[in-house]
């Protein structure tokens, strides 16, 4: 142990000869260190973000929506979800708890000179909670609006701003197709959905209106007449999304297969689509740990760079040292001796990087906020065109990847330092006390 000691206070005195080359090769170790920590925190933050995503869809809940056909295969104009596979889904698959039909539109919204354009989401009471929409005036649609299919309506908050930005909406009427609609409550800011790949559209409920289903069924009815410069087009949609709650996690894929195999006996064109958070869940999950191993690797790659510097560094001290190998070699010190000794010096400067690059890994959280708020004040356009995603995520540091990135920067320093050990042990004393 003595002599492990007096060997590395020799090694740590030696590689202080010569400060600046010996902090150049600490710095490469250090990237490397940071690097592979930094990534796999970038990797973690990105695969949590989008598993947050998809588990605020519900873990236990099912979506199928209507998906329109091409204008060829929809002669009548009719496709999607009905309200009688609303009614058959919910009779006939006991494990079915709760189910909530959305129908969704375009609409113009009106309050005396003010207007803008949105969406209109006939829903029932439960798509507050779904969606995890939270109230900030009023109230939600309540069972009373619905079985009495009564003319009343709740504005997100951007449609609240857009006709009363006053702020006191609750209370008052606004026009949607000719009709007077009560305002009975305004919800809180949501941020929108990401799209999920093909599987689910990205949904922005910035400037929604919800009613009452049965009364939009009542009042606006199933169609809709899109009229372009030379183009007549007639849609008859009845709802246009479903989401069922299973009664249990385990009874979710064998629910979407049996609702898959229901509906497909009814409708024979391809105009619905079934999404399971549960399966997407484990997809993410999946792409995730993928994601994190692959940046690991690009990251391995700074520290096979700094382990290289090492090995020249190290080449380049031990022909510097020539002579003094000599001598050290004149006076008894064995080949075992001069390899521990430039062994010891790598391993040093590996360790000195190692520790410094876990330090600057740390610091990957805070550092990334200074740096996305620098961007934000120099390039506010840019970074608002940007997605929700990129803005928002937080890199989450993985506890792993510290001592993993240590320990492959101490065995990178040990692997590039043994030739140059070997080499310098390897001088013949002789030749070795000649060299100037």
């Amino acid at each position: 142990m003595t002599t492990w000691l007096r060997t590395i206070q020799l090694s740590v005195k030696n590689l202080l000869l010569h400060p600046l080359r010996s902090a150049l090769t600490v710095l490469g170790i250090l990237i490397g260190v940071a690097s592979v920590i930094w990534l796999l925190a970038i990797g973690e933050g990105i695969g949590q973000k989008a598993q947050e995503q998809i588990a605020s869809l519900g873990a236990q809940n099912i979506i199928v929506r209507t998906i329109k056909p091409s204008s060829d295969e929809v002669a009548d104009g009719g496709y999607g979800l009905t309200r009688n596979d609303y009614v058959c889904l919910v009779a006939t698959v006991p494990t079915i708890d709760e189910a909530f039909p959305i129908r969704v539109l375009s609409q113009e919204f009106r309050f005396k000179t003010r207007h803008f354009e949105g969406r209109l989401v006939g829903c029932t009471p439960g798509y507050a909670e779904v969606t995890a929409l939270k109230q900030d005036q009023g109230r939600f649609i309540t069972d009373a609006d619905l079985d009495g299919e009564r003319n009343y309506c709740v504005l997100a908050a951007e449609s609240a701003v857009k006709l009363f930005p006053g702020g006191d909406a609750v209370g008052k009427k606004i026009m949607i197709d000719k009709e007077f609609y009560v305002v009975v409550g305004v919800m809180v800011s949501r941020a929108p959905s990401a799209g999920i790949g093909g599987s689910l559209a990205a949904e922005d409920y910035s400037r929604d209106v919800y009613v009452p289903i049965t009364t939009l069924w009542r009042r606006i009815g199933d169609m809709t007449i899109v009229t372009k410069p030379g183009q007549f087009q007639r849609d008859i949609q009845e709802i246009s999304q479903i989401t069922l709650r299973v009664d249990q996690p385990s009874h979710v894929l064998q629910t979407a297969d049996i609702i898959r195999n229901t509906l497909a006996q009814s409708h024979t064109l391809a105009d619905f689509g079934v999404t399971v958070p549960l399966e997407l869940i484990e997809q993410a999950n999946t792409t995730r740990l993928m994601f994190i191993l692959f940046l690991g690797m690009i990251a391995a790659v700074s520290l096979v760079v700094g382990g290289i510097g090492i090995m020249n560094i190290m080449l380049a001290t031990v022909t510097e040292r020539t002579h003094e190998i000599g001598i050290r070699r004149a006076l008894g010190a064995k080949r075992g001796d001069i390899t521990r000794q430039f062994l010891a010096e790598s391993t040093v400067l590996s360790v000195a990087g190692g520790m410094l690059g876990i330090l600057c890994g740390l610091a990957c959280r805070p550092l990334s906020a200074l740096i996305r708020s620098a961007l934000e004040r120099w390039f506010p356009v840019h970074m608002e065109s940007l997605p929700d995603l990129i803005r928002t995520v937080q890199p989450v540091v993985v506890n792993w990847s510290i001592p993993l990135a240590f320990t492959i920067s101490i065995l990178v320093g040990i692997f590039f330092g043994v030739y140059p050990a070997l080499r310098a042990a390897s001088l013949d004393p002789i030749e070795a006390l000649r060299h100037e």
